[in-house]
């Protein structure tokens, strides 16, 4: 088995220096309480509260109400437009980044002219 490693900009003491305090131990026991705690329904309302829905993004309605091309659209969002394409025929679903990128843009479509600037 190949061995990992470790790949990073920053030298061994920033690391250790942005870790210092942080208790990564407690971190992943707190995550995995709560997954048990979730998996027996006995999670914290807190537990759902930070775990919103995604929203629900039709994506061809959007793209067309933006009267835009596939191409176009895709560039907006940094994918290809055969992504587009399969999502819009529902071969595959957005990202959840991209969905809420979509769901930026529907409520504030001057994003599209801002994002269009940027590519």
């Amino acid at each position: 088995m190949q061995e990992l490693q470790f790949k990073s900009s920053l030298s061994m003491n920033e690391i250790e220096e942005n870790f210092k305090n942080i208790d990564v131990f407690s971190g992943i026991m707190d995550g995995l309480e709560e997954a048990l705690a979730y998996e027996k329904g006995k999670a914290s309302r807190e537990t759902f509260i930070r775990k919103r829905a995604l929203p629900k993004i039709n994506v061809s309605e959007m793209r067309k109400e933006l009267s835009m091309t596939q191409k176009a659209f895709a560039s907006v969002l940094g994918v290809s437009s055969r992504t587009v394409e399969a999502w819009e025929c529902g071969k595959s679903n957005p990202t959840p980044t991209a969905k809420k990128l979509m769901y930026l843009i529907s409520q504030d479509n001057s994003l599209v002219e801002k994002l269009l600037d940027e590519c």
